[in-house]
This record gives structure tokens, C-alpha cells and sequence, in this order.
């Protein structure tokens, strides 16, 4: 009977060892902080066609400007042409992006974007909502804070200064 009554102790007490363990860190919240927005240049599109994933279409990124707080500190400059949107259009109706491009700062220094997501044609009456998952690489120094971040954008399409198409990005850092 003891022998009994020490294993159903031992049991339950490893039981709960391993409930308490399969529970998950209580992490701080998250907060997003806007670091900068962006207004993307866009040339007409490069329609390849269909694919074995979908309609495939290409949109060249001709130029456009960049400016916010960053980490504090500012950030303001220019998007170098050059860069592609790619697009798949999926069987399902939406569109996978992702676009791969250079930001050049007031001072000079190159940052590659690459700038991902998915966009849904909303519901009748609802807005358009775009989500995108930015991914930087920039040089080690005054905005390695890019590189060491976890970042999320929005999108709507807009007209640039000439009246041609256009994207603005808003850029929010996950704290």
C-alpha cells in the first residue's frame, strides 16, 4: 500500500513537473512604433503569364522617397530605381508579393529591403488592407538598428508626383 500510495505521489508530481514545463514563458506585450513611410515609384507591368504556381507579373520600381523618426535618431532619403515587385497571383484570388529594393539615406548609405506578403481582395464594403513582413540589410553602423529588428509594413497602391502609379509603405518596428 505505500509503495502504491508513493507512486501515484511520484506520478502526479511528474505530471504537473510536466504540465508547469509545457506552459509558456509569460512574454512582455508587444508594441508596434512607427519608424518610416515611403512613397514607391512603379512602372507599368511586366505580365510573364502563367506558371506552374499561378499568374506570374513583374512591377519595375523606378524611384520614390523615404523619411521618419527610425530609431529616434531620423531617417529621410531615396529609393533607388532598379528594384522588382514580384507578384503571383494565386488560384485562390489573392497575391503573394515581394518586392526587392535599395534605399539610399541623406548620407549616403545603401539599404536592401526586401519587403513580403500576401494581399486578399477585401469583402464588398470592406477597406483594402495590405500586411507585409520588411526584411533589411544594412551596413553595420548608424542603422544597424534595421538589421537587429523585427519590423512590420502596410501598403496602398496611390498616385506618385507625376500622377503615375504608385505604393506607400508605412514601416513600424516591433518593440
Amino acid at each position: 500500500m505505500i509503495i502504491k500510495t508513493l507512486m501515484t505521489l511520484t506520478l502526479a508530481a511528474v505530471s504537473g513537473l510536466a504540465n508547469a514545463q509545457a506552459a509558456p514563458p509569460a512574454a512582455p506585450p508587444l508594441r508596434l512604433e512607427f519608424a518610416f513611410s515611403e512613397l514607391v515609384t512603379l512602372a507599368g507591368d511586366i505580365t510573364p503569364g502563367k506558371t506552374p504556381r499561378g499568374d506570374r507579373n513583374i512591377v519595375p520600381i523606378t524611384g520614390g522617397t523615404f523619411e521618419g523618426p527610425g530609431d529616434g535618431h531620423g531617417i529621410k532619403g531615396t529609393i533607388i530605381p532598379g528594384g522588382w515587385d514580384w507578384q503571383l497571383r494565386r488560384a485562390d484570388g489573392c497575391m503573394e508579393i515581394k518586392a526587392d529594393y535599395f534605399l539610399k539615406t541623406d548620407d549616403g548609405t545603401v539599404i536592401n529591403i526586401v519587403n513580403a506578403g500576401a494581399i486578399c481582395r477585401p469583402a464588398a464594403g470592406q477597406p483594402f488592407l495590405a500586411r507585409t513582413t520588411p526584411v533589411f540589410e544594412a551596413p553595420i553602423g548608424k542603422y544597424d538598428w534595421l538589421n537587429k529588428g523585427a519590423f512590420v509594413g502596410t501598403l496602398e497602391p496611390t498616385k506618385g508626383p507625376d500622377g503615375k502609379s504608385a505604393v506607400r509603405i508605412g514601416i513600424w518596428r516591433i518593440r
